[in-house]
């Protein structure tokens, strides 16, 4: 317990002089750790994953039909909001930037696809759901310039980060960017896990 209480206590030092994160992102990390340590933090039992029963997940054709009457539809719609996740980078396909905007059709990407499909909702019932894309520190400059190109379409798409946190090295519990790595390999974004990094740069995630 000692040597837990060591670690916290060190770790808490160097994460405070980390001037890339909020003081939030700070807290949920060092907590995270203490969660991992205290072994309060359990691997995700594969085995006990089940594929969800229709309670859980409705089927599609039970759901209530659209009302015939245009205005109840746009009330419905004056409640939507789309999030898309845009935090993955599509390095293994190919594209330097977000996976969003590979191409897939016609020389239409997936982001292109999306504000498609929501342009022709506010269109067709004169309402104005907006697009939310949750990036990531490795999309987040990338994205702001790629959707300058839909400025004069007729939906409002909003962006925001992801939290960031700092990989770990395993030997000491120091985060990495705390020992000179400052770019963005040293980091990773928010999604449930942390990474432990060896010495020699193993990548481990922990749940």
């Amino acid at each position: 317990m000692a040597t837990d209480t060591a670690k916290i206590s060190q770790l808490k030092s160097a994460v405070a002089n980390l001037s890339q994160i909020s003081e939030s992102e700070k807290t949920g990390f060092v907590n995270l750790v203490s969660r991992y340590l205290s072994g309060e933090a359990q691997q995700v039992e594969w085995s006990k994953i089940q594929t969800p029963t229709d309670e859980v997940v409705v089927p599609y054709d039970t759901l209530a039909p659209t009302p015939e009457d245009p205005d109840e539809t746009k009330k419905l719609l004056d409640k939507l909001v789309v999030l898309k996740l845009n935090g993955g980078l599509g390095t293994t396909m190919g594209c330097t930037g977000p996976k969003s905007v590979i191409e897939v059709r016609n020389g239409l990407t997936f982001l292109d696809l999306i504000v498609i499909q929501i342009e022709n909702l506010n269109k067709k019932y004169g309402c104005s759901v907006p697009l939310l894309l949750m990036n990531s520190f490795n999309t987040h400059d990338d994205t702001q310039k790629i959707i300058e190109k839909y400025s004069n379409s007729n939906i409002e798409i909003h962006t925001f980060n992801q939290s960031q946190y700092p990989r770990l090295v395993v030997d000491d519990f120091v985060p990495l960017p705390s020992k000179g790595h400052t770019d963005k390999d040293g980091w990773y974004g928010m999604k449930g896990c942390f990474n432990l990094i060896e010495e020699k740069k193993k990548s481990v995630n922990l749940r």
